[in-house]
């Protein structure tokens, strides 16, 4: 067992360090579950980045320009917590006490949102590596449009800890790619080389040379030979804020459950309780003289919160820079507010295009790439771009730039082949703050981004996900690109927001909603193919803006009340309509209901739901996809047509013809539930 001198001090300093150390027994001990192993290594590192290097104001968690810290390896919650709670941040004693409990403040993995001092919710793996790029990102992009000569008011690093898992998983190669190509200076992240896994040594699956593969993603790579050595810390941080043109990526050596007589550099120390006869073994490894659980010595809190005071100052030296750059700049500290406060520009729906005859008969994605046109010339925090599909998403925002490593004030982001970090990246983004972050890419590819989108609608974060060629709907490239669980599996996350615009209007409306919505993600579901724009100013035609209620009466029924109604979503609206046209040519009366968004259909009263679907009147559902998510809207009355297998490669009118999405299908239904009423 490997125990450095300053082990058994009693140096103020290692007493700060051994008090996480024993934080972290004692929470995992008490919950009977947790990760006490990594807590135990990586004390003097959160130690000495809390206390020397970060900044930041623990009576403030949230200031602007603070330093952001990502713990990428979540599963080591209790180092977070602990050094949060030493550094004076409203997290409690007795919220370490109640780790892993109902209700508590500290959940098994960092929760974004609940715990003061938590930048992101990290757990699932490579998550945290790559959200820490995207608040670099952001801090790039914000420090080169809003700086001025004199004037540094966004000028903060961001740091992450990652785990061997971190490092194995894909999304980590994407995005440390992604990093070192547009030379993310501020990025510094630690690697905690522990060499043990679940399953026992690193060495049975994971034997990359993480040096070279980080040098050559063009990163900065140096080495602490002793995750105990608090000068050997100090000296990479510096090393890496000296080199401004490279991420910096720190190998630490660690061993994992530092101090356990039998757990130390063993699997066992990983991921539960050490027991207490051994954390009474491993307590006396480390000099401790405090016999009950959860004991804090007061030098202990009175020094790590001594020295994290100076944050404080730190940030009223920043309020004052601020106060001097809105005399200098006035417009740009206005605007500079507005962005990090989260608020809309006045006025910005007015630049929603409304679309006619003349120019409204398009693709979705192309109406799409109209209105983000449109609403970006007003919405300048407006930022994103897509996983090397612009050509196809319709996504480049043409009065701006593209970011790079020269241009990082520009707001089109090439994200590359990239998609589960373009989504992890977004998150960040938005944590961070000042901008609005916009990806997108086939919805089909959703599926590699699907954990990131998950933690978006987690964390409440407004991001936007321009999703095209969204169906069957795309033809000839077949059933690889042809989604068709897709819509179903993003409609069962919490939280996210799912848009499918019928026509040109609808997608402006879209916009509108996605732009407005500030507590989860949107994912707009756009077509390749061209769809008509609906003719509202029929008689019984609803207006677009009803987009924003989720559902609505498009196309009332010429001959009263309706016997039947008929909903849709997106390119099958129009099915919809031309089989009410038919069947209102047989007598029938039929209403057409759009649903552009179950979610907020599901948000309206029930007086309205009622209105829009009335009880007692049968009801089909029409959509080129999986029919699941529409039954509960169909309920007993009626029928869903749907697809239930993958899709074919053809010209998409004959993919349509030949799985039954069709009018003539509609009509055909329609005659089967009219006569069973009847």
């Amino acid at each position: 067992m490997t125990t450095p001198a300053d082990a058994t001090t009693t140096s103020l300093d290692a007493l700060c360090i051994n008090t996480v150390r024993t934080l972290a027994m004692d929470a995992v001990q008490k919950a009977d579950s947790g990760h006490p192993g990594a807590p135990m290594a990586l004390a003097p590192l959160a130690y000495a980045l809390f206390t020397r290097h970060l900044r930041h104001n623990p009576a403030d968690p949230s200031w602007p320009n603070r330093d952001r810290f990502v713990l990428s390896n979540g599963h080591a919650s209790m180092l977070l917590y602990a050094s949060l709670f030493m550094s004076g941040y409203d997290v409690t004693l007795e919220d370490i006490k109640n780790f892993r409990q109902w209700d508590s403040r500290t959940p098994g993995h960092p929760e974004h949102g609940l715990t003061p001092g938590v930048e992101t919710t990290t757990g699932p793996l490579g998550q945290g590596l790559a959200n820490a790029v995207g608040m670099a990102v952001v801090e790039a992009h914000l420090a080169a449009e809003f700086n001025k000569d004199g004037h540094a008011i966004v000028d903060h690093y961001t740091y992450f800890i990652a785990g061997d898992g971190c490092l194995m998983e894909g999304i980590s190669h994407e995005a440390a790619s992604f990093a070192g190509h547009f030379r993310l200076g501020k990025l510094i992240g630690f690697y905690d080389d522990n060499r043990i896994s679940i399953d026992g040594s690193t060495d049975i699956t994971f034997t990359d040379d993480a040096q070279r593969r980080f040098e050559s993603y063009g990163w900065q790579v140096l080495r602490v030979d002793d995750g105990n050595d608090l000068e050997a810390i100090d000296r990479a941080v510096a090393a890496a804020k000296a080199d401004a043109t490279r991420p910096t990526l720190v190998i630490t050596r660690t061993h994992i459950g530092f101090g356990s007589p039998n757990r130390q550099g063993s699997a066992k120390a990983h991921g539960e309780a050490l027991g207490a006869a051994e954390i009474v073994l491993t307590k006396k490894v480390y000099g401790w003289e405090y016999p009950d659980a959860f004991h804090v010595p007061a030098e202990a809190t009175t020094h790590w919160r001594g020295l994290t005071a100076k944050g404080a100052g730190e940030h009223d030296a920043w309020r004052k820079q601020v106060i001097a750059y809105a005399r200098a700049h006035p417009d740009a500290a206005k605007e500079f507010g507005r962005r990090m406060q989260g608020d809309l520009p006045g006025g910005w729906t007015q630049a929603i295009p409304t679309f006619t005859a003349e120019n409204g008969n398009v693709a979705s994605r192309a109406a799409s790439g109209a209105v983000l046109n449109a609403i970006a010339a007003k919405v300048p925090e407006l930022f994103g771009g897509s996983a090397d599909l612009a050509g196809s998403n319709l996504t480049t925002i043409k009065a701006s730039s593209v970011f790079s490593p020269d241009n990082l004030a520009g707001r089109n982001v090439p994200f590359g082949v990239r998609e589960h970090a373009m989504g992890s990246m977004m998150n960040g983004m938005a944590l961070h703050g000042g901008v609005i972050p916009y990806g997108a890419t086939f919805l089909v590819f959703t599926d590699y981004m699907r954990p990131a989108i998950r933690l978006a609608a987690l964390m409440h974060q407004r991001v936007i996900y321009v999703m095209t060629h969204d169906s069957i709907g795309l033809g000839e490239d077949g059933p690889t690109h042809q989604p068709v669980e897709h819509l179903t599996a993003l409609r069962c996350i919490p939280n996210v927001l799912v848009l499918r615009p019928a026509d040109a209007n609808e997608t402006a409306e879209a916009w509108k909603v996605a732009i407005s919505h500030k507590t989860g993600p949107c994912v707009l579901a756009l077509t390749r193919q061209k769809l008509p724009l609906v003719d509202r100013s029929l008689p019984g035609r609803g207006p677009a803006a009803d987009v924003a209620k989720g559902a609505y009466v498009l196309s009332e029924s010429t001959g009263g009340a309706p016997e039947l109604v008929v909903m849709s979503s997106g390119s099958e609206v129009s099915i919809a309509m031309e089989a009410q046209a038919t069947l209102e040519r047989q007598g029938k009366r039929v209403r057409v209901v759009s649903v552009p968004s179950m979610e907020l259909f599901a948000q309206q009263d029930a007086a309205y739901r009622a209105s829009v679907l009335p009880a007692g009147v049968k009801r089909i559902a029409i959509e080129a996809a999986h029919p699941m998510s529409w039954y509960r809207l169909v309920g007993d009355n009626g029928t869903v047509i749907g697809i239930e297998k993958f899709g074919a490669s053809a010209p998409y009118q004959t993919v349509y013809k030949e799985y039954g999405i069709t009018a003539d299908h509609v009509v055909e239904a329609a005659g089967h539930l009219l006569a069973a009423r009847a």
